[in-house]
This record gives C-alpha cells, structure tokens and sequence, in this order.
C-alpha cells in the first residue's frame, strides 16, 4: 500500500492521516485479520498489553517502556478507543504496526471496539470532530468485526532470568539461595526491580510434583542479588518418569481475553466455533469473552455491568485444569497497582492506561511473558479429557504437572505532562455510570 511508512511516522507524532488513507490501511487490516482463527497462537517471547482507551501518549510511554516494534512482540488485549482524547491517532497507528508487522502485533476485541458502545463513549464524537463525518468510523468498525476474540501465548518460560539492576537485600527472600526458581518480577519505568518472588525449585528425590502457587513464598518478599537461576532435567518439555528427568519445565499455555470466562464455554475449542464478524451481541458465549469479570465468589454469578457474569476461582481452576492453561490473562478492569493476580495466580488483569480517564492516579502494566529456552515450554492441549495428562490433582485443583509461566511485569506512569497536546476539543461527558439507551442496561466503569 501506499507510504505505510509515512503513515506511521505521521501517527506517532500524534498526527492524522488522509480519510482515503485510513480507508486504504482498513481495508488491508481486514485482509489479514480475517485470515486469523477466532484465537489467535502466539510463540513467547511476548508482552502483552491490557486497555489503552484513546491514551496516545500513554500508548508511545509503553511503547518506551516495553520496547518498540517490530524489536518487541506485543499482544493487545482491546479496548483501544473510547475516553481518551487520541482514540484515532491511537487504533489506527496499531493498525498501521499490525499491516507493516503483522507477525510482531496481535490485536484482540475488547467490549470497546462495538458500533453501540462507541456511539456513547467517545469514539463516534471524535471521529464526527476531526474528519466531518462518520465514514473513518465506519471503516473502525467493520475492523472491529475481524479482531480475533482471544490468544494462546505457547512456549512461555516458567522461570525469570533475573534483572540485575536495583535487586534489593538478599537477607529478605525467604527462599534458601540455590534453591528457588525467579518466578514473577516487578519492574518500574526506570528498569528498576521493586519486587520479585520466588518458587522452590522440586527436590529431585520427589516422586510426584506440586503445583507452584501452592509452594510460592509470599508475594512481597525481594530478589537475591545476582541469583541465577538454573533450569533442571532435560532439554524439552515432554520428559516423563520419576527423579531428575520428571523436573523439565512443563509450562502450560497462556489464554488471553479481554474480559473473561463465559458459562457457555469449558473449552479453547469452543470459542474458535463463534461466528465473531458482527457486532457484539448482548448476550451469549462472544458477549461473555469481552464482558466478564472475576470475583471473590463462587460459580457464577451476575454482573453489575448488566453483560458478560462474575466468576470465581472455582471456574478458573476447573477451565485451566481442562485445558491444560497455566494462566489466564485478561485486561477489562481497572486496577490501581496496573496489575492484579487472582485465585493462586491462575488469573491476571492487566491494566495499560495510566491515570484512567485523566484523572484516576493509577499506575499502568504491561506483562512480559518470555521463551521457553529448553526446546519448547508448552503441554500438549487438547482442550477436552482425551490424550491429556492423568497426573492427580493438586491442592489447587490444577494439574500437578502445569506449571506457571515467569512473569515479568513492568510498570509505568502516565506520560510527562509536557508530552501531551491539548486536543482540538474536550469530549462532552464524562462516562462512569450509564444507564445505556437499549433494550438492555450497561452499568460500565471500564
């Protein structure tokens, strides 16, 4: 297509591009999202993103803290538009990365990316405000049909090489030196380590494993300085048997959504079965994927959005196990500290714009998931009881032989006030609490 390069310079200088243009860089997003499955397989390494909402300079500090593209692998978890100032500048300029780098992006819909919910919220507005007319819109939206519904990250690494820059007092880990795994990692926006914790590693006299959220020492404890973690048994992942082959790393895969787990839905297969090129409908399984939320409860219960339901740990537990899934990761719900792990680090919300709305004071996140370097890190799924692993199961109620992937969170705040122009013109309303004009209520935060 025409000067794609030039497209993207324009957009990360927070400058629009030519109707025909966007028209041009739609129409060829389309082409390749509609060859890609409802969910999309994506190889660690990868950093996954949860929502931007229009935050552009927030999006180009991300950007600076995560790494650029194409030098990083990014997964976007949806809700790109509605409520920043940058709603355009930001999706297209994502659009723009996915055409030049198709392989280096993966964009996912979020209960955002709808005809109904961004004629309330923003998008709509400011596509009327800076083109004249509705037409960009209606070329986002027929993109918004081809996002895929959610992501399997496979060969995720199940331990951290450690980040030797501002590690903190060894004396505090609770873990004895030599024998603990890196397991997650707190950065700030500096590279600085704020917080890091660790598993046991399994004592190769063991006879049968245990699943590591059970073992983790408290999630506040700090690095060891200079620690290198070393892996254990054989390259790959498909050893098998008792003593030192039975401790090669098995990391399950990592599902990625925008909002969470649906009751229509006990397997991976079945959302790939979802006609997803529409519109959002109000009620169902696709509903339910971009509407969700996890609760301290149990089952299932209803939400107070008025879409999608509640679910407990008990679901997470029960879903992962099934699917041979080590973590679930999902964006949809803002959460001050950027980050937020749930039900034995089963499932993580990961939250991208930073002061929400201009105003919220909250840090973002961003997770980085790295590479199985044993020859490959990921079970073999088989999303349903045929062919998988018959090993008894852990306290946790996950499969003893899944273990969680190494997480790296890097988090950041919103960009330098200096960065920021003012736009052309302030949105009118600001959106907490609707009662939404259909034959159904939204009650949305987020």
């Amino acid at each position: 297509m025409s000067d794609l390069d030039g497209a993207i310079a324009q957009l990360r200088a927070c400058r629009l591009i030519p109707e025909t243009q966007v028209r041009e860089i739609c129409y060829k997003a389309r082409e390749l999202l509609i060859e890609e499955g409802n969910v999309v397989s994506v190889d660690a390494p990868v950093t996954i993103c949860g929502d931007i909402h229009g935050q552009f300079h927030d999006l180009m500090e991300l950007f600076r803290v995560g790494g650029d593209i194409p030098d990083t692998n990014y997964l976007f978890m949806g809700d790109f538009v509605d409520r920043g100032f940058y709603s355009l500048e930001s999706f297209l300029l994502l659009l723009c990365l996915k055409v030049r780098y198709p392989d280096r992006i993966t964009l996912i819909r979020g209960n955002h990316e709808s005809r109904q919910i961004t004629t309330v919220y923003g998008f709509y507005d400011e596509c009327i405000r800076k083109y004249g007319s509705a037409n960009v819109w209606r070329y986002c939206c027929e993109v918004f049909d081809y996002l895929a519904l959610g992501a399997l990250v496979l060969g995720a690494s199940s331990e951290l090489e450690p980040t030797l820059t501002g590690m903190n007092d060894p004396s505090q880990s609770t873990v004895p030196i030599g024998e603990g795994e890196l397991e997650t990692e707190v950065l700030n926006s500096r590279g600085e380590v704020t917080m890091s914790t660790y598993r046991r590693r399994e004592r190769e006299s063991s006879e049968t494993s245990t699943d590591s959220r059970n073992i983790s020492p408290p999630r506040d404890i700090s690095a060891t300085r200079g620690q290198t973690p070393t892996r254990t048994g054989p390259p790959g992942t498909g050893a098998s048997g008792n003593g030192p082959s039975s401790q090669a790393s098995r990391t399950g895969a990592v599902l990625c959504v925008h909002g969470g787990l649906s009751p229509l839905i006990d397997s991976v297969d079945k959302i790939r079965l979802i006609d997803r090129k529409q519109e959002v409908p109000h009620e169902g399984a696709m509903c339910d994927l971009l509407w969700s939320d996890p609760d301290e409860i149990e089952g299932w219960g209803l939400s107070p959005r008025g879409a999608g339901f509640l679910f407990g740990g008990d679901i997470v537990k029960q879903f992962n196990y099934k699917n041979d899934l080590s973590l679930i990761a999902r964006a949809h719900q803002l959460v001050m500290e950027g980050y937020k792990e749930m039900f034995e680090g089963g499932i993580v919300t990961v939250w991208s714009a930073p002061n929400y709305c201009y105003r919220c004071g909250n840090v973002a996140a961003i997770l980085e998931l790295g590479e199985d370097a044993s020859n490959g890190g990921t079970v073999s799924r088989s999303n349903g009881d045929y062919g998988r692993s018959n090993g008894v199961l852990g306290p946790g109620g996950l499969d003893p032989t899944v273990i969680s992937p190494g997480r790296r969170y890097r988090v950041f705040e919103a960009a330098a006030q200096d960065t920021r122009g003012m736009p052309a013109k302030k949105p009118v309303a600001d959106y907490f609490l609707v009662s939404y004009p259909l034959p159904f209520l939204f009650i949305c935060w987020v």
